[in-house]
């Protein structure tokens, strides 16, 4: 680039200077590549497919590792995430990297609401970050990024059409991941089919507007390479676990009656094309582009939503402390209003409790007032039923008395006549 192309991006009133002599920025490479081998590095991979397409398997081929992990049962009511984080070594560049796998993705009969727990999972590692970002006392040099940097949709190798399922979840992640399609297991159809499988699927995601990852073109060092592993794309992979030595070295393969693919052979899959687009040239634009790209979106939109601006309604710029008194001053009146509305309801409510209290203190007084009345009536009737009692008690003492008294002067006179006989029989 010559110096004044230099100078014209850098802005008017800038100049290059030669040096007399070495200073030793041209260091500065290697000091961030001692730095970044310090640190070590980490990649997240989000695997999306349907059940049996190889997910897993080609991890480990990836990889060249055997990953551990405990087997996913599939009678899950929907989606499930199941994240696992490794810690890798190769020389001495060493590299933490998290595979989350998507359990049960497609064994629904209803396929609705598939990519909902997908998109809320890249969501929730955003959010993570985000909240990571905004405190007061930041670690983010020691902190774990789990935000998604990868997402390898695995397309059943049908040499149709993609399904509908295919095309909503991969239209739903394009904005929130760098989105790579791979068709798995492609040793399932033939060379030609494969052909025209791919270009049946480049097609359909043109056409339904779906945005996938493209290797970058703009650094010279690998825009060749990467433009042309563009136009291969998506990848036909396979992957195995099993080796098999061909010649003289053992190499991993698939082996069927009829055969053996192998897996590393590019004549036969596209596999080392997305290992060396995947991992070893453009691992890093990867995670810028998750960076800079699709979490940014994330960020802006988040924190528009929390009422953040970087411009007044004038178009003039507006500090983050502006934007922060406005909103406080917001807030403060949203609660002061809240708190009166709490208030005069409160005093509402007491005011119809305090009358449904008066209302209801009336009714026990009519009812104690009515309770008395009856009571009083009842004791007058009991009162006179006893005078009545107490009169007919002494008409009958009268009487009796009358009676006895009766009695003993009819005994006296008859007497007195018995005694008049026996004189008389005696004389």
């Amino acid at each position: 680039m010559a110096a004044t192309d230099i100078a014209r991006q850098a802005g008017e009133g800038c100049r290059t200077v030669p040096l007399a002599g070495h200073v030793g920025f041209d260091s500065l490479p290697d000091q961030l590549v001692n730095q970044s081998i310090s640190q070590g590095f980490c990649f997240n991979i989000l695997c999306v497919g349907e059940t049996g397409l190889g997910k897993s398997t080609l991890m480990d081929t990836l990889f060249n590792t055997k990953f551990e992990g405990e087997p996913a049962t599939h009678t899950q009511p929907g989606v499930q995430l199941q994240s696992n984080t490794y810690d890798l070594q190769e020389s001495n560049v060493g590299l933490k990297l998290t595979i989350v796998s998507t359990v049960g993705f497609g064994d629904q009969i209803n396929k609705e609401d598939s990519y909902r727990p997908i998109v809320e999972f890249i969501d929730a590692q955003f959010e993570a970050y985000l909240q990571e970002e905004l405190k007061i006392r930041r670690l983010l040099h020691n902190y774990h990024d789990s935000r998604i940097h990868a997402c390898l949709y695995f397309i059943a190798p049908t040499g149709h059409s993609l399904k509908s399922l295919d095309l909503v979840t991969m239209k739903k992640l394009d904005s929130k991941v760098n989105v790579i399609p791979i068709i798995a297991k492609s040793d399932a159809i033939s060379k030609s089919e494969l052909t025209k499988f791919k270009i049946k699927i480049t097609s359909e995601l043109v056409s339904n507007g779906v945005q996938i990852y493209q290797f970058p073109t703009d650094d010279e060092a690998v825009a060749e390479v990467n433009g042309t592993m563009n136009a291969h794309l998506p990848f036909a992979v396979i992957g195995s676990t099993e080796e098999l030595k061909i010649g003289n070295k053992m190499v991993k393969v698939r082996q069927y009656p009829w055969g053996t693919v192998q897996v590393e052979n590019e004549a036969h899959c596209d596999f080392v094309k997305l290992r060396e687009m995947l991992i070893r040239v453009n691992m890093e634009d990867l995670r810028e582009q998750t960076h800079s790209r699709h979490y940014e979106l994330y960020r802006r939109c988040k924190l528009e939503e929390m009422g953040f601006k970087d411009t007044d309604p004038d178009s003039k710029p507006f500090s983050l402390q502006e934007t922060y008194e406005a909103k406080r001053n917001e807030f403060l009146g949203e609660l002061q209003k809240k708190e009166e509305e709490m208030r005069q309801m409160f005093v509402q409510r007491v005011k119809e409790k305090e009358a449904e209290l008066k209302e209801a203190e009336k009714e026990l007084h009519e009812k104690f007032d009515r309770l008395k009345k009856l009571h009083q009536d009842e004791k007058k009737k009991l009162e006179d039923k006893k005078k009545s009692l107490d009169d007919e008690v002494n008409a009958f003492k009268q009487r009796k008395t009358a009676a006895e008294l009766l009695q003993s002067q009819g005994s006296q006179a008859g007497g007195s006549q018995t005694l008049k006989r026996d004189k008389e029989k005696k004389n």
